[in-house]
């Protein structure tokens, strides 16, 4: 049984869910912007996603350049739900778009978090966890690394997770449907769901559910990403195991779920910040598809904690922290229940301290942070010499300030697809994808192949390709 606040308190405190989801709203749009200016996002993946959504602005398919010559994004991966960033594009046309889009459903998604945790642990408990989620280190990793589709599961997976919660079935079915046009993997999220609403005694709506998520995950994977993409298949199906024999995946399946040990911390950071109360709650089984084709990977950058792969993980574990705080309150005696409170209390305020300070947010403490920029500086004075529609080769950091006005491809290129661009700016001390000492040596074949240099100016170089 809930525990309501008093309706003088209700009143009082109604406007907390939306303040914690403002406060978190501003720092995250601050923490990018800043990024952004200080050359710290990049074209893998923000002018992607850019050049994505600025074709869907123009009424085109979704091609990025970046990715390759006319390369229809869906074929890449499954992310339908960008077009409805294409009206705010039309508005305001830029990267700074994406990136305010970001913190606006990141933020909204500590809303759910805010207003379960109120209701049933009051409104001090509630800010403290509300910020502790807002900061946890999924959110922040996520806000750091430039822009991505995921950040549209996370509301989505916030309020469908308070409508179960609330047993408000048919309200968290309609919450989480639109998970699978946001990435390939959320249908079976979605799935999932319904194991949940199975549990819950809603066996019909629960196997409806489980039955088209995964007949939506497997049409995407084997017809539709495989109709947009060149090759005609789906280019992450090799790090899954594809090339491996089906009883060899099922042999090594139990060793690579735990091994190499980065899993295993991952998985550590996941729970340690719930006090482990998550595992007590059967909204947690929403976290397995994504953990298990993470960790089932070969990639190793899927494993860690950093990059944007843990967004769709942080409502999860912290509302089911909270209803499993709330069966320990049912089942433990008082003093005990509040000893187990106290204690989850005190692991979010250190989440929260850890999160201010040692976390990516840190940097908005930084002086440097709101200076500008020698760097970012000279690089914007070269990239102010590009024409509007010019067809250019950039380096990864500079690509993303230029794909708003021109088409860009990635400079060097690193996959063989050249577009025989009339303008090249490049960093020449940025090391992805490839050395710097790369970087130079194309630079001087360059110059003995038609471009001559246009402009100078610090670590960065433009060339132009002479026209006759």
């Amino acid at each position: 049984m809930l525990t309501l606040p008093t309706p003088v308190a209700t009143r009082l405190w109604r406007p907390l869910p939306w303040l914690v989801a403002g406060v978190l709203t501003v720092l995250y749009a601050l923490l990018s912007v800043t990024n952004h200016l200080h050359l710290g996002t990049t074209g893998y993946d923000l002018g992607i996603f850019e050049q994505a959504v600025r074709a869907y602005s123009e009424l085109r398919a979704p091609v990025s350049d970046l990715k390759g010559p006319g390369y229809v994004l869906l074929g890449d991966h499954f992310h339908p739900i960008l077009v409805t960033l294409a009206p705010f594009y039309r508005l305001f046309p830029g990267p700074l778009t994406l990136l305010i889009a970001q913190a606006v459903l990141l933020g909204v998604s500590a809303v759910p978090v805010v207003r379960i945790a109120q209701e049933r642990f009051g409104s001090g408990l509630a800010a403290t966890v509300g910020v502790a989620y807002g900061l946890s280190w999924g959110l922040q990793t996520t806000v750091d690394f430039d822009f991505h589709e995921v950040v549209f599961a996370v509301p989505l997976l916030a309020f469908a997770m308070e409508c179960l919660l609330r047993q408000r079935w048919t309200a968290a079915v309609a919450w989480a449907a639109p998970l699978v046009l946001v990435k390939e993997d959320l249908p079976l999220t979605f799935a999932v769901l319904g194991v949940y609403l199975v549990l819950k005694g809603q066996r019909r709506p629960g196997v409806w559910v489980m039955v088209s998520g995964v007949a939506g995950f497997l049409l995407i994977l084997v017809v539709l990403i495989p109709s947009f993409n060149p090759t005609g298949s789906y280019d992450f199906a090799h790090e899954l195991g594809k090339d491996e024999p089906w009883w060899q995946i099922m042999l090594d399946g139990p060793e690579r779920l735990v091994a190499p040990q980065e899993k295993l911390f991952t998985l550590s950071a996941l729970l340690v910040p719930t006090a482990f109360l998550a595992l007590f709650s059967p909204l947690a089984l929403l976290a397995v598809p994504t953990l298990l084709w993470r960790f089932m990977s070969t990639n190793s950058s899927y494993w860690i904690i950093g990059f944007h792969y843990s967004a769709v993980l942080m409502p999860i574990m912290y509302l089911a922290m909270l209803d499993g705080l709330g069966a320990g309150r049912r089942i433990l005696p008082a003093p005990a229940f509040l000893r187990l409170r106290r204690a989850v209390i005190g692991i979010s305020v250190v989440m929260v301290i850890a999160g201010l300070t040692g976390e990516p947010l840190a940097k908005l403490t930084k002086a440097a942070t709101w200076q500008p920029s020698p760097r970012a500086t000279a690089a914007q004075q070269l990239m102010d010499q590009i024409p509007d529609g010019a067809l250019v080769a950039a380096t990864n950091n500079l690509a993303p300030h230029l794909t708003s006005r021109c088409t860009v491809q990635l400079f060097p290129s690193v996959q063989g697809r050249i577009l025989n661009p009339e303008w090249i700016i490049a960093d020449r001390f940025y090391t992805w994808p490839v050395s710097t000492t790369w970087v130079t040596e194309k630079l001087n074949q360059l110059t003995t192949t038609g471009y001559h240099t246009v402009d100078e100016r610090g670590d960065f170089i433009l060339l132009h390709r002479a026209t006759t």
